[in-house]
This record gives C-alpha cells, sequence and structure tokens, in this order.
C-alpha cells in the first residue's frame, strides 16, 4: 500500500503539464512494471484470453533463466578450465555473473533509454518488448564482447531494427538477432576466432585471453573434438546462452506448456536440419546441438512479431530456418555459424509465406463453393 501510494503521489507531476511531464512515459513504464495496469477494455474485446503482452514477455524471459544460469557458470568453468586455475564451482558462478553484468546493465541501459526516448516523442506508452531483447541480447554475444561494441550493437538494433518501423509489434526482424548481425558485419574479428569465447581473469591483459575452439569452428575442419555428453550438457566455449541444449529444451518446454512459443516452428526447424545434416560428414543430430541451432530454434524463430501467423504457414518458415542454416554451416567454410542469418532471412520473406498460404485457402474456399 505504501508502494501504491508514493506513485499515485508522484503520477501528478508526470502527467500533462506537470513538473516532468517530459518523462511520462518512462513514469508510466515503471509503474505498469511494478503494478497490473488500472486500464482495461470494457465493450467490444473480440480477443478472450488472460494472455496480454506482459505476461507473454514474462514467460519467455522465465523460460530463458536457465540459459542465463548455465551460461553464467560455463563462462567460469571454461576460464578455469583453459587456464588451469582449479576454480570450484561457486567461484566459477561469480565469476561468470561478474562477467555477464555489465553486459546486462549495457544491454538494458541504452535500449530502454531509445525506447523511452521514441515513446516520449511519440506520446505512446514504453512497451514491455524490450524487456526480453535486452534479456536475449547478451546471450547471444561473445563473452569478450567490449561493452561499448555491445552498447552499438543495441542502439542500431532498437533505433534500426525497431523503432523506425513503429516499435513493438511493427519490426521486420528480430532485434536481437539484429544486433549480433551488426556486431559480426561491424566487428568480425570481435566475433570470429577462439579466444573471443573465453573470458580472460580480472587483471588479464587482453593477450592473456585463452583459446576455446568452438565445435562449430572444429566441424568446419572436420575434427570435433568433444564429448556428445559436453556438447549437450554445455560444457563447450561459444555464446553465453547457446551452449547448454538441456538449458534450452527446459525453455523449450515452459514456452510451449504456456502456449507462448510455436511447438510446430520448433519441430518443423529441428526437421529441416536434420534432413540437410544428412549431406555432411558427421551425424545430421550434431547440428542441433552445437552453435546456436537450439537456442535460435527455440528463442528466435518463435518470436510472434517476425514469424509466420498462419499454422501451415509456421510448419514451412520453421523448415526452411534448419535447412538454410545447416547449409550455410555445410556449404559456407568462410561463415560456420548459419542460424543467424537463416532466421533474418526467414524474418524477411515471413509475410509472404503466409500471404500464399492465405490465398491458396481463399482459392481453395472459392472452389468449393462454385461446387455446392
Amino acid at each position: 500500500m505504501g508502494l501504491r501510494k508514493l506513485f499515485d503521489n508522484m503520477k501528478p507531476s508526470f502527467e500533462k503539464g506537470g513538473k516532468f511531464s517530459a518523462l511520462g512515459s518512462f513514469f508510466e513504464a515503471v509503474e505498469s512494471f511494478v503494478f497490473v495496469p488500472k486500464t482495461v477494455t470494457k465493450c467490444g474485446t473480440h480477443v478472450k484470453d488472460s494472455i496480454d503482452l506482459k505476461r507473454t514477455m514474462t514467460c519467455v524471459m522465465i523460460a530463458v533463466i536457465p540459459a542465463i544460469l548455465f551460461g553464467m557458470y560455463n563462462i567460469g568453468y571454461q576460464t578455469s578450465l583453459h587456464g588451469n586455475l582449479g576454480w570450484g564451482f561457486w567461484q566459477m558462478v561469480w565469476f561468470g555473473f561478474l562477467k555477464i553484468l555489465p553486459m546486462y546493465l549495457v544491454s538494458y541501459i541504452v535500449g530502454l533509454f531509445f525506447e523511452v526516448l521514441f515513446a516520449q516523442i511519440r506520446g505512446e506508452e514504453v512497451n514491455e518488448g524490450y524487456f526480453v531483447t535486452g534479456l536475449l541480447i547478451p546471450l547471444i554475444m561473445p563473452v569478450n564482447t567490449p561493452l561499448w561494441m555491445l552498447a552499438l550493437a543495441v542502439a542500431f538494433a532498437v533505433v534500426i531494427g525497431k523503432e523506425v518501423f513503429g516499435g513493438t509489434g511493427m519490426n521486420i526482424w528480430n532485434p536481437a538477432l539484429l544486433a549480433r548481425a551488426f556486431m559480426f558485419f561491424a566487428y568480425p574479428k570481435q566475433m570470429s576466432g577462439d579466444s573471443v569465447w573465453v573470458a580472460a581473469p580480472f587483471g588479464a591483459t587482453s593477450v592473456d585471453a585463452y583459446s576455446g575452439a568452438t565445435p562449430l569452428s572444429q566441424m568446419a575442419v572436420g575434427n570435433i573434438n568433444y564429448s556428445v555428453a559436453d556438447m549437450f550438457f554445455g560444457f563447450i566455449p561459444g555464446s553465453i546462452g547457446e551452449t547448454s541444449t538441456l538449458a534450452i529444451l527446459i525453455g523449450a518446454v515452459i514456452l510451449i506448456w504456456t502456449g507462448v512459443g510455436s511447438w510446430k516452428i520448433m519441430l518443423s526447424c529441428v526437421a529441416g536440419g536434420l534432413l540437410v545434416g544428412l549431406l555432411g560428414d558427421v551425424p545430421c543430430w550434431y547440428q542441433l546441438i552445437i552453435g546456436g541451432f537450439a537456442f535460435g530454434c527455440v528463442f528466435m524463430a518463435t518470436d510472434p512479431v517476425t514469424s509466420c501467423q498462419t499454422e501451415s504457414g509456421k510448419w514451412i518458415y520453421g523448415f526452411l530456418i534448419g535447412a538454410f542454416a545447416v547449409c550455410l554451416r555445410l556449404f559456407n567454410p568462410g561463415y560456420p555459424e548459419g542460424m543467424m542469418l537463416s532466421i533474418l532471412l526467414m524474418n524477411t520473406f515471413a509475410p509472404l509465406i503466409d500471404h500464399i498460404v492465405v490465398n491458396r485457402n481463399i482459392k481453395k474456399r472459392l472452389k468449393r463453393a462454385q461446387k455446392v
């Protein structure tokens, strides 16, 4: 009650004509984050469901927690392993936490700054969509990404990839993947090589960074030195949240159980990857447990804004993502990971797929009506 009273007393200062009216969108964002919004639709509703954007985003954030927690541990584990430091479990977790914390601070401070800025310019409420995007961006970056580069990538993703299209729900491409694409094309040295995937201990210089070749880079040269168990559980170098297939599967179960993530997209993505993977020199299911395939399949491809909306379209969309991703891995030696570009490509064609599916259904119904 005391917190509610505090917000009620502050609110007039942030409303139109108040002393801090320029920050009205920011105040509303904080208030709606702390409390359930008071506004409701009283008539004319056509969506009879308890799930709103806030609850949807919350479900995704809960689903990604296992990947975050394991990612923190794996940062410390890889550093201890490659540096022969002999750290214990909690020392590894604490080291990983201290490494990932600045990345999250940068992601949210920069991203929310632009979200609030554009909301204020438009006179709109701040949308909850960035809370998930800001959570995902650090997870698909190398642990040694310089913070200023991360800030530029976040700014590009929010401004160019989202706000210029009108904000949450209007963007064509997945904003988190746009941040990674920006890093990949603008700063390729910071996104490739072996040392970028393993953190150096605090106080060490850049030359002290340890080398940790990922299974993808090893597969590109035809020699994977990691066991299947290590690749599945995640004890391998890689992007912070992408190494543990087990943690990602836990997130997938949460998304499917809550109805937030499309199981059709996930399943068809896996099918496409397995089918094309048969053309490779390694077992096709290896493609599912290395690199960003599982993470992209569960958390990126299922983005409801940038994916297909029709049920048939979801099958086509997911299958092509998996197939194109593995194609890039097998036939493009200069770029061992293909999930990012594959999802962004299919984001572009998702509206076309839906258009074709809808028109096909219309023609079927017209033919059926003519026969009657």
